[in-house]
């Protein structure tokens, strides 16, 4: 019987946390489509770290904050529409993984993963890492397109 109850109760916390993630991440996106400031950035944890689809873009919040803020002055925001997401448990019972496919006007499709971390003020983003998941088919194409550019880029900075 207790175990029952047990299982019970975790299925509903994880349910409960589940909702919670999952509202948070939709808050995050509409947010930047909205180019609200101040509600992106307080969905993200003190700590969290952002790390865009340029490999030299790992920004904590403070640096973060100074990307996006000249941006959404401007009324100017990005929308990534969530298509697929997965939030899976961890044995960490305030943490959860997330990873969701999203579309872009620019960027087509994307990937987005991370961390929410279940804080006093209830679930941050601690970590989101958005990529660009290229096919298997043309990996190797985009790989020496990449050699070349940096290159390149190092060739002009001599």
């Amino acid at each position: 019987m207790y175990k029952i109850i047990l299982s019970l109760l975790l299925v509903s916390m994880f349910s409960s946390a589940n909702e919670d993630a999952d509202k948070v991440l939709n808050n995050f996106h509409q947010a930047a489509a909205n180019a609200n400031y101040k509600q992106y950035m307080s969905l993200l944890a003190d700590d969290a770290i952002y790390m865009g689809t340029d490999s030299s873009e790992r920004w904590n919040k403070t640096q973060f904050s100074a990307f996006v803020k000249p941006y959404f002055s401007q009324g100017k925001g990005w929308l990534y529409q969530p298509i697929d997401r997965h939030i899976t448990p961890t044995q960490v019972e305030n943490i959860v993984f997330f990873d969701e496919l999203l579309e872009n006007k620019n960027y087509g499709r994307c990937r987005g993963s991370g961390l929410l971390i279940n804080t006093e003020q209830g679930w941050k983003i601690l970590q989101y890492n958005l990529s660009i998941p290229l096919p298997n088919a043309i990996a190797h194409d985009v790989v020496e397109s990449i050699k070349d550019f940096r290159t390149k880029k190092a060739a002009h900075a001599d």
